[in-house]
C-alpha cells in the first residue's frame, strides 16, 4: 500500500475537476472513497481555492486521502501555504498532502503577478517555508506530507532534494520511467494520467482531444513533450495517434487497467486517474466503478 509520510494513498487515486458544484463534490468524493480508490486529487488554476476545496472533500468523506494536485505558490505567500496544510492535517489527522506547483504562466498572469523562473520560484519558495515563523494554533500529529508537481529534470531533482516527491502530468511510461532515475528509490513518483473510457480510439478522441489540445497549447507542457523525444508533428492540434495512445490510456476497462499498471512498472508509486467525460459538469461515475474492478483490490 503506497504511502507518503503518515499518508495511506494506494496505488490508484481519482482527479476531480473544478466544474462540480459543491453538493457533487461531496457525492463525488463519498463515491471515489466507496470504490476503494486511495486519494482523491484536484487543481486549483481559476477555480476553487485549494484548501477550501480540500475541507469541502475531507468533511464529506471518512478515510480517503485528499491532495491538491496542485496548490498554486503564487496564490498564497509560504507562510499562509504551510500553515493552511498544518490546519487541515491536524483537523483531518493523516489524510492530507499538499502537492504546490508554480501552475502556467497564463494562469499566473492572470492573477497579477509576474512567471517567474519556475525552478528558481520553487526553491526560493520552499526556503522561505523553511523559515516560517513559529505555527501558534495546534500542530498536527504528522506534518503533512509535501510533493512538487514537476516535469523537467531540475523540478524532479528538486522536489526530491527537497520534499517527499513529484507528482507529474501528461507524460508517457518511458518518461516516468527516467523521472524515477531522477528522484531515486526512495521518492515518492505520482502522476495524474487523462483517461478516455471509451472502446476505440475516434470514440476516445472524441471526448479526450479538447483535453490534449489544451494542454498541448500550454509551454510547459509542450516542452515536457518535446523533450521525451515527441516532435512538433506530433503536437499539432491535438495530437497525433501515436501520441494519444501513449499519453491517455483509453478502451475497455481491461486495456485502460493494463495501460495504469505499466505507468505503475515504469516507477510510479501512485496514478491519479483523470477520467473525461462528454461534458465537465459530471462525474464518469459509471467508467470509474468499472476501472475500479480492474485496478483495485476486492
Amino acid at each position: 500500500m503506497t504511502k507518503l509520510g503518515s499518508v495511506t494513498i494506494g496505488r490508484v487515486g481519482v482527479l476531480i475537476g473544478q466544474s462540480l458544484a459543491a453538493t457533487d463534490l461531496r457525492v463525488a468524493g463519498q463515491l471515489i472513497e466507496e470504490l476503494g480508490y486511495g486519494a482523491i486529487w484536484f487543481g486549483e488554476g481559476l477555480g476553487r481555492e485549494a484548501f477550501t476545496q480540500a475541507s469541502i472533500l475531507l468533511g464529506a468523506t471518512r478515510r480517503i486521502a485528499v491532495g491538491t494536485g496542485i496548490a498554486n505558490i503564487f496564490a498564497r505567500d509560504p507562510v499562509t501555504m504551510l500553515n493552511a496544510a498544518r490546519t487541515l492535517a491536524e483537523a483531518w489527522p493523516d489524510r492530507f498532502v499538499l502537492g504546490m506547483g508554480v501552475s502556467h504562466a497564463k494562469l499566473v498572469t492572470a492573477r497579477g503577478h509576474a512567471y517567474t523562473k519556475p525552478v528558481s520560484a520553487m526553491a526560493s519558495y520552499l526556503d522561505a517555508m523553511e523559515i516560517a515563523p513559529a505555527y501558534t494554533a495546534v500542530a498536527p500529529l504528522s506534518a503533512p506530507p509535501i510533493v512538487l508537481a514537476g516535469l523537467g529534470p531540475r523540478m524532479l531533482a528538486l522536489a526530491a532534494e527537497r520534499t517527499s516527491g513529484a507528482l507529474m502530468f501528461f507524460v508517457d511510461a518511458a518518461y516516468t520511467t527516467r523521472a524515477r532515475q531522477i528522484v531515486g528509490p526512495d521518492r515518492f513518483l505520482g502522476l495524474i494520467s487523462l483517461v478516455a473510457a471509451r472502446p476505440t480510439r475516434p470514440q476516445a478522441r472524441s471526448i479526450g482531444d479538447r483535453h490534449t489540445r489544451s494542454h498541448i497549447e500550454m509551454p510547459n507542457y509542450r516542452r515536457s513533450l518535446l523533450r521525451m523525444g515527441w516532435t512538433d508533428q506530433d503536437l499539432v492540434d491535438a495530437g497525433s495517434d501515436a501520441l494519444f495512445d501513449a499519453i491517455v490510456p483509453w478502451g475497455e476497462p481491461e486495456r485502460i487497467a493494463e495501460k495504469i499498471d505499466a505507468q505503475l512498472s515504469a516507477g510510479a508509486d501512485h496514478v491519479a486517474l483523470n477520467v473525461v467525460s462528454p461534458t465537465q459538469d459530471r462525474l464518469a461515475k459509471k467508467e470509474l466503478a468499472l476501472i475500479a474492478r480492474q485496478l483495485l483490490p476486492r
